[in-house]
Parts: structure tokens; sequence; C-alpha cells
């Protein structure tokens, strides 16, 4: 039996050795191909299409990713981590492109974009209009175009549909889980504490449907988001007002008139200008730019190469300018220290400290996309806001498609609010929340019992929650409501009842929250950029962001590995959305939501029907 073992052992042994010599020797080829490559410049080709590739989520900052990583999964069409696309880069090499007399066009490559605020979407949207402006043209095709895709894809000159595809307008709106029901069955006890009465963020765990509040809420908020979306479109092509229209009665009529064809009915309804098969489209392609002999297709280039393959401005290094920073906070607000993609209190107040001490700094841009979170952590980013105005730095909060609940709490001190028309803010409201699982433990045969010596409440998840410390809890949550709302009357120079009237958890629209008195204007970042440069009395500056530092280990593989993804082909028809995955990762987020959960005094400001991307 030993002597089975024994050659057993050795066997796994010597595979270890075999797979962990095959990753070496991968490594150091791509090592040594990165090396020899290092001084070529990666080519513009002329007449060449730029190609706009929309990979999952559109982000004003990109979730941490390890390079090494990130370089497999691109290398090996994994899906590990889900894709973003960062809209500052997607912004630069359009403009850029526009007066590249080497760029002959924008090819718009949507089939793995999964959208990311109507906001963001707009934007590269006046972007392609500008290069269009130029002269130059705008195509896209796709087997079938979402409805965020589609809204992308209008912004160009050309819109072509595989024969066999299909788009339709879903509207706009949001389902959500509720466990109640489960959390009953396993004998789970839920303990909320919350003030507002729009404040719904709970009820996925108190009810097993929408209560009135929230679908009242919902609706307006949709409702005003769909309506900015429709006109959009309507000023972009001519559409048959009947796809438009929300009813599957004239959907049907006009599917019929059709003869039952959706791609077809996309034609025929002004959605798309021309139907045809990939190969009909590559040849087209290939008709305008040329062929690329060795790629055996049209000549293009990734907007990722692109942008890399730009020589650098000549800077003159001994002019020192004054600098206006730009502060990300992006995702859900967690205490502590966070990597990009979620709002640290501690990471993010650090950043502000960072544009604070720097003596080139005379203003900063806070730009938000973030349904809110920690309560704590929240407060912790707006002292810092503070301790710039008070070192006479004048501070712009930008809000991009969300800054709602902790997100307009660290946004509503700054000098100034701007946001979108179709920003997501207000959630002005509090809740707490925990489980306590005494019954599931009873259920199955386990008690607690012990001994304390005051009769200060114990919280404790294997206890039933003491009535005491319920009373405490919930007092504390009326607490930071009051402050919540006290804080905002102040900055906002409004009285608490008018704050308050608008509060409760409610959500709006930026335009809404404009009128309402919540936000000052209305624009994008470069208007807050330049509205911050106003403030600060300043006309020649450089805009500088302020992103965390990386450690050595993490410098050298993004360094590396950043390199060699330059070098990695664009698919010319890459892997499209699955939508069960997409689905499946939706819940997934949802139940993650609860791992956030980490404010030390367990009071959290977080928006309900905010996205959280």
């Amino acid at each position: 039996m030993a002597n089975v073992f024994k050659k057993l052992f050795g066997l796994i042994n010597g595979i270890r050795k075999i797979l962990l010599n095959v990753i070496f020797f991968f490594l150091l080829a791509v090592v040594v191909v990165i090396m020899l490559a290092g001084d070529e410049p990666v080519i513009v080709p002329d007449n060449g299409v730029l190609v706009v590739e929309l990979r999952g989520t559109l982000v004003e900052e990109k979730t941490w990713v390890d390079p090494m990583d990130s370089f497999f999964d691109e290398a090996f069409g994994g899906q590990g981590t889900p894709p973003e696309t960062l809209l500052s880069d997607v912004l630069e090499s359009i403009e850029k492109a526009k007066d590249d007399p080497r760029i002959s066009g924008i090819y718009l490559h949507l089939s793995e974009f999964a959208g990311g605020g109507l906001n963001k979407m707009k934007q590269v949207g006046e972007a392609l209009a500008s290069f269009r402006d130029s002269g130059k043209p705008v195509y896209s095709y796709g087997d079938y175009y979402s409805q965020a895709q589609y809204f992308i894809a209008a912004h160009g000159e050309k819109i072509y549909l595989n024969p066999l595809g299909s788009m339709m307008f879903e509207g706009m709106g949001g389902y959500r889980l509720y466990f109640n029901e489960l959390l009953n069955k396993l004998k789970v006890s839920t303990h909320v504490f919350k003030v507002g009465a729009y404040k719904s963020a709970v009820e996925p765990y108190t009810r097993n449907d929408m209560s009135e509040q929230a679908r009242e809420a919902s609706a307006e908020l949709y409702d005003a988001l769909w309506a900015d979306y429709v006109t959009s479109l309507q000023q972009l092509r001519e559409i048959d007002p009947r796809l438009l229209s929300g009813t599957i009665e004239d959907f049907k009529a006009v599917l019929a008139e059709s003869n039952e064809d959706l791609a077809q009915m996309t034609l025929n309804g002004g959605l798309v200008d021309e139907l045809l098969t990939r190969e009909a489209f590559r040849s087209q392609m290939i008709e305008l730019t040329g062929l690329d002999k060795d790629e055996k297709s049209w000549r293009k280039i990734s907007h990722k190469n692109y942008l890399d393959a730009q020589l650098p401005e000549f800077i003159d290094e001994d002019e020192e300018k004054d600098e206006i920073a730009v502060v990300v906070a992006r995702g859900v607000i967690v205490d502590g220290y966070q990597k990009p993609g979620s709002i640290g209190g501690d990471s993010t107040a650090a950043l502000l400290r960072k544009a604070r001490l720097n003596d080139a700094t005379k203003a900063v841009v806070l730009r938000i996309d973030s349904p809110g979170g920690s309560g704590f952590a929240s407060e912790v980013i707006r002292q810092e806001v503070l301790e710039l105005q008070a070192a006479g730095i004048p501070v712009i909060a930008s809000m991009s498609s969300v800054a709602a609940s902790g997100g307009y709490w660290i946004a509503a001190s700054a000098d100034e609010i701007w946001a979108a028309p179709t920003t997501i803010t207000g959630s002005i409201g509090v809740f707490g929340m925990f489980f306590t699982i005494e019954d599931s433990l009873a259920h199955v045969g386990v008690y607690n019992d012990g001994y304390h010596t005051t009769e200060m409440p114990v919280m404790d998840i294997t206890r039933p929650l003491p009535e005491a410390a319920a009373e405490i809890v919930q007092t504390s949550i009326e607490k930071f409501y009051h402050d919540f709302v006290s804080m905002v009357a102040e900055s906002r120079d409004m009285t608490y009842d008018q704050v308050h009237e608008v509060a409760q958890g409610r959500v709006w629209t930026g335009a809404k929250a404009q009128e309402l008195g919540l936000v000052d204007r209305l624009g994008d970042l470069d208007q807050a950029i330049i509205a911050a440069a106003n403030l600060a009395q300043i006309n020649d500056y450089n805009v500088v962001n302020v992103e965390p530092e990386l450690n050595a280990r993490e410098r050298f593989l993004r360094d590396l590995f950043g390199q060699a993804q330059v070098f990695l082909p664009v698919s010319e028809s890459p892997r499209t959305i699955d939508p069960m995955k997409q689905k499946l990762m939706g819940v997934w987020r949802e139940l993650q939501l609860t791992s956030k959960f980490n404010d030390p005094n367990g009071i959290y400001l977080l928006c309900e029907v905010c996205p959280i991307n």
C-alpha cells in the first residue's frame, strides 16, 4: 500500500513540476517578446479605421484587477472578471482621431457593451457627433443591438444589422429579488431601522414585493430617464414612433407589416440603414479602407492601441503650472482602504488629502459615481472636503450616473454641485440592518446562554436582539437622519423643513434635483473643471487625476503585462454578451452587497434603486 501511495505521489509531483515549468517558460517567452518588441512603436495604419471597442460597462474608474490576471483573461478570452471600458479613454481617442489624417473613420464595436449610465453614453454620443462634424464617417455593425448598444450606434452615420438580427426597445426600469420568505423559512430574524418613507433599500429582506412608496419613486425616476432616452433618439434618427411607444399593440402592428421579420422591421422602422451579412460588411470595409495584407482584413486600430501610439506631447519641465485635481469616487462606499472600484472612506480621504498637500493644487473636482454605502466612511470623506475648503482650495462635486444617499453626502458640502440631467441623486435617508440566527440554531438544537457583568445590551448574531438595543439603534438612525438633513440644509442654504420635504429617501434625476435646490448646475466633468478654474481664478492650468500609488510589485506587473496587451489582436467578430451569465452576475452583485456592510456603527446611506457597477 505504501508503495502505491509513493508512486501516486510521485506522479502528482511530476505533473506539478511539468505545469510549473510550462507556466514559467510561457511567462519567460512573454517577457522576451515584450523586451524585443519594446522599441517598436504601435503603428497607426494610413486610411485606417479607429475601432471604438466598448466592452462591458462604461465606467469613470476601472475596478482594480491584478495586471497578470487581466492579461491572461484578455489573451485567452476568459470571463473571469466583468469587463469595463474607461470613459476617459474612449473620449480621448475619439477627440484625437478627429484631426488625425491617418484615421478615416470610426467603427463602433458594441457586441459586448452592457451600458453604464445614460449620461456617460451621451458623452460618447457627443464626442461621436463632433467627430462626424470633421467630415469622417462613423459605422456600426451588429448581429443584434441591445437598448444601450443602439443608443451609441444611433450617433453614427450608418447602422448595419445582420439579416437574422433584431432590435427592440424594452424601456427602463428595475427588478429586485426579495428574500423575506426565504429568511422566514431559514428562521433568520431580520432587524431593520430606518428613517424616510421612501427609503426602501431594506425591503428585499422584509417584504416579498415592492412597497407603494418604492413603486411611486421608481416610476417617477424611470419615466423621466426613459423620456430623455426617447427624445435623444428622435433627434438623431427618423424612427417609426410606434417602435418607441412602449405598447405591445404598436410593436405587433409594425412587425406584421414586415411579414413578422424582426430584422426587416428594424429596417422599415428606420432603426438601421442596411441589412448585411458579416462577410458583406467586412468586404465593404475593405473597399473603404483598403486591404491590410498582414491581417487579411480592413485597416483598423483599437482605441486602446491608438492611445498608446500617440506621441507624448511636449512638456516644459521647467514650467510650473497650477493644477486642478480630479479625484474619482466610484462604487459602494465602504469603511477603510479599498482598491479602485469601491470607495474606501480612508483611501478616498487620502486622495483628497494628497491633493490638499500639493502646493500646485488650486481647486479639486470630486467626480462621484456612487449609490452610497457606509455613513461613517461618507463622513470621513466629507471631512476632507471641509479641510480642502479651510485651506482655501475650492471643491466642485461633479455627479456622474449616480450620486445618491452616501454619494450625495460626500457632495453636499462642496462649493458647487454639478450633475448631468440624467444623474440619479438624492435618496437622503438612513437605515440600519442586521440579522440574528437564534431561531435557526434552535431549530437544529443549538442554544446560546452565558453571563454578562452589566445591563448593557450585547449584540450577538446567535442571540435575540434585546429591546434596549433596538431602541438605541433606532435612536441613532433618527439622529443620523437629522444630522444628514441639517448638514444638507446648512450646505445648500435651505431650511431643515425644505430639505426634509425632498428627502425621506426619495430619488431624483439631476434635472429635478436642480429644481429642488439639491444641485447647482447641469453639466459634465469638463464643465465642472472649468467651473473649478473659475472659482480658483486661474486661466492656465493642468488637470491632474489623483490616483492611489501602486507598490513595487503592482507597478512592475502593470508595466509588463500592460505593454503586452498592446500586441494582442483586435477580434473582428468578438464574443457577444451571454444574457444568462449577465443576469446571474447581477444577482451575485446584489447578494455581494451585504458583504460591504462594514460600517462600525451599522448606519448606511445607500440608494435602493441605483445601479451598482
